[in-house]
């Protein structure tokens, strides 16, 4: 075969391929990390390879710099520094990462009727669960009863100037509730403005979707069974959408055959698993990473027979709740998307679609 014969068949090739469209697709690029105390898993699709790596060191670089930034319970943390602040009742100039959850935070408060609160830090601590590992033991009745009535809330910070200014002493601050979702969104954008149009952020189980895959079809969710290692269903996530989870099955002790858990009932200080699990759904938007960490948590408070008007507040495009019982509740438009992998043995549709 003669030279130009051969370039002529190989581009014969190259020609039917383009016309099937047999270009290959982009391989996924998948890093993983552990920040905030827990598991972060990136997945991304670009051309280049190399711009996906560059782009998810940048993301993980960020959120080390954010654990170490924002850890209510690292003496050299600006939260750690910013409690002492608000212990003693002087200004405290906070950073603009600082600055934008406080701000965020007493919104959700507001929006929550205080059922979610980033200032109840001091009972955390009270409870132990500020520290990886943690003894099963009650707090002190007379101190969790001092820290109840003192009722610290992020409506007693004020602003002056820039600069935050406690009015209650009892504030400490602790952003564990919001602070996984916050990230996803600031991960987003900056995905985005790397060139990134296709990725999954997973950031302890709060997981978003950035387009779609190569192939179109759409990424998937899974929440998990709060009493088995395994997912009880799944969705399809749609572009900016974001799931998240909380539940009595990760951080918790049992004393007495009784459960409790990390989360912290703002009201009565009490940390009674009176819920299995929450789920929600948030619609895309700037702040749906932080309504998918957020919103759970006023749902887990308000129960069964109230989670549906809570789910209106935050305008969430679904939710599920397991109660202390097994039995599932759910919304009828998250019941349209999911494909269960356990079938529950007890199904309450409610809400309005």
């Amino acid at each position: 075969m003669s030279r130009w014969r051969g370039q002529g068949a190989a581009l014969a090739a190259l020609f039917v391929c383009l016309l099937a469209g047999c270009s290959r697709a982009p391989e996924a690029y998948r890093q993983e990390s552990y920040v905030f105390g827990t598991r972060v898993e990136l997945t991304l699709y670009a051309d280049d390879q190399a711009l996906a790596a560059r782009a998810a060191a940048a993301v993980l670089a960020d959120l080390d710099r954010l654990h170490r930034q924002l850890h209510a319970w690292s003496a050299d943390s600006e939260v750690a520094a910013a409690n002492l602040a608000l212990a003693s009742g002087r200004p405290f100039r906070p950073s603009p990462e600082l600055a934008e959850l406080l701000h965020k935070g007493q919104r959700l408060e507001a929006q929550s009727d205080g059922l979610f609160s980033p200032a109840i830090g001091a009972l955390v601590a009270a409870w132990g669960f500020h520290a990886d590992s943690y003894a099963a033991r009650l707090p002190d009745a007379g101190k969790l009863a001092a820290l109840v009535a003192a009722r610290p809330r992020l409506a007693d910070i004020g602003w002056q100037d820039g600069e935050m200014v406690g009015r209650n002493p009892a504030v400490q601050l602790d952003f564990g509730g919001m602070a996984k979702g916050w990230a996803l969104d600031r991960a987003r954008r900056q995905l985005l403005a790397a060139g990134i149009r296709s990725a999954l952020l997973n950031i302890g189980g709060n997981i978003m979707a950035l387009g779609h895959k190569p192939d179109g079809s759409s990424w998937r969710g899974g929440i998990r069974h709060p009493r088995q290692a395994s997912a009880m269903a799944s969705l399809e996530l749609h572009d900016g959408e974001a799931l998240g989870t909380s539940g009595d099955y990760q951080r918790y002790f049992e004393l007495h055959g009784k459960r409790y858990c990390h989360l912290i009932d703002p009201r009565d200080g009490n940390a009674d698993c009176r819920v299995q699990s929450v789920s929600v759904l948030s619609r895309p938007g700037p702040d749906a990473g932080l309504l998918s960490d957020v919103a759970s948590k006023p749902l887990y408070f308000a129960g069964a027979r109230q989670a549906a008007a809570m789910a209106r507040r935050f305008a969430l495009a679904g939710w599920m709740l397991v109660d202390a019982q097994g039995a599932v509740w759910l919304d009828p438009a998250l019941q349209q998307r999911l494909q269960w992998r356990l079938t529950p043995d007890s199904l309450q549709v409610t809400g309005t679609p």
